[in-house]
């Protein structure tokens, strides 16, 4: 399910969507907040440009409003039905997760967005490995 190949994989590790090698990001902790949005312009092992065209990213602010509530709904859940919890305290969980969670919930929003539009590619990904081990 996660394995090299799959879209699940591009998403969650955050590495290049066309041959899963590198990762698009300067700094792949996305803690590191002054870099969070630094990305490489090209994947250094199959050359493909990230930046399709200029602001190409701004259309993952849809997808961050879709993953942000899913990470609300799941405080919320987490608070106040296991933890039983009053609404109050529920609310308060919500926000702390969403300032906690926001590194992630970005970087998670750009993988998804990406990977809508960039597939990968088998044959690509194994001609790069093979002139890599040459």
């Amino acid at each position: 399910m996660f394995k090299k190949g799959s879209k699940l994989y591009g998403i969650f590790t955050g590495k290049c969507p066309k041959c899963h090698e590198e990762s698009m990001y300067k700094n792949p902790n996305p803690y590191a907040v002054l870099q969070l949005f630094e990305m490489h312009e090209n994947c250094s092992n199959c050359n493909t440009k990230y930046k399709i065209e200029p602001s190409f990213f701004y259309g993952s602010m849809y997808v961050s409003y879709g993953v942000g509530i899913a990470f609300a709904v799941a405080a919320f859940i987490i608070s106040y039905l296991f933890l039983n919890s009053s609404l109050n305290v529920a609310l308060i969980a919500i926000v702390v997760s969403q300032i906690i969670l926001y590194p992630i919930i970005v970087r998670l929003s750009r993988n998804i967005w990406i990977n809508i539009f960039m597939s990968y590619d088998k044959k690509l990904a194994k001609k790069n490995n093979i002139k890599q081990n040459d």
